[in-house]
């Protein structure tokens, strides 16, 4: 069921997603060549329990995960799309390394990602992220009162499409609110003016993940919750959570 937020529990989401932020940066600052993952989830783990906020990762059990997921942040590096375990994997120079992290704090939930490269960075890693972040963007740009929701999707998608990046065709953003995953799936390509109306209450965490090379294809690892590019590919992702409102887009999981 899809649920709209007062103003007032728009603005209790955002101290859950300050805690998101406060956590992605700090992970981001800890992320040195030889650092390893897991101890990137302990830094978020610091921030998000420190604040008194609860992880929604932690101990997460979708129906066609074999385990619950062990950890409170997504580390996926290279060709890593997303849902990546936080392991002993340490990280070496010019690795891409994305990051989702969630926290619920007095029952909201919100939801936020980031890609950035650790040491020397290929350019082309640059480009993916600046690309990925830029299509973000534009998606919230279209997250408007009035619109419908195959606008944000086309907005995301035509970015991916003029840079001739992979597209996880399955995979997008979703609702949020007292649960960090509900309706409705946000598909990361579609066609404008199609689909349900955008009204305001609506919150959204938006998040494209893009391949390099054109290809969207992807295999699961043998961890049973870590996706990775077909073709050994770099991804990147990114994520903000999105209140639509009647003055424009609100981000929820800003610093």
């Amino acid at each position: 069921m899809i649920e709209l937020r007062t103003p007032e529990e728009i603005d209790a989401m955002r101290e859950s997603g300050r805690v998101v932020a406060r956590a992605l940066a700090a992970v981001k600052e800890a992320a040195q060549v030889g650092t390893s993952l897991r101890e990137l989830d302990q830094v978020a783990r610091d921030v998000i329990f420190g604040a008194g906020a609860t992880s929604p990762f932690l101990d997460y059990h979708p129906d066609w995960a074999p385990v619950p997921f062990p950890g409170v942040i997504c580390a996926s590096v290279n060709d890593a799309v997303v849902h990546g375990i936080p392991t002993d994997q340490t990280i070496a120079d010019g690795d891409l390394v994305s990051i989702d992290c969630g926290a619920v704090l007095d029952g909201w939930a919100s939801d936020s990602a980031i890609s950035f490269v650790v040491g020397t960075p290929r350019q082309e890693d640059l480009d993916l992220i600046a690309t990925t972040t830029a299509a973000l963007e534009a998606g919230i740009a279209a997250a408007q009162v009035g619109g419908r929701l195959g606008d944000i999707s086309n907005a995301i998608g035509r970015v991916a499409n003029k840079a001739r990046l992979g597209n996880l065709e399955d995979h997008g953003g979703h609702g949020i609110g007292r649960v960090m995953h509900g309706e409705p799936f946000v598909p990361n390509d579609g066609r404008p003016r199609r689909g349900m109306e955008l009204k305001a209450g609506l919150v959204l965490a938006l998040e494209p993940m893009f391949i390099l090379g054109g290809s969207g294809r992807y295999r699961h690892g043998d961890d049973g919750w870590t996706l990775y590019t077909r073709d050994g590919s770099r991804s990147a992702h990114v994520e903000h959570t999105v209140a639509i409102t009647a003055d424009g887009p609100r981000i929820l999981s800003a610093v």
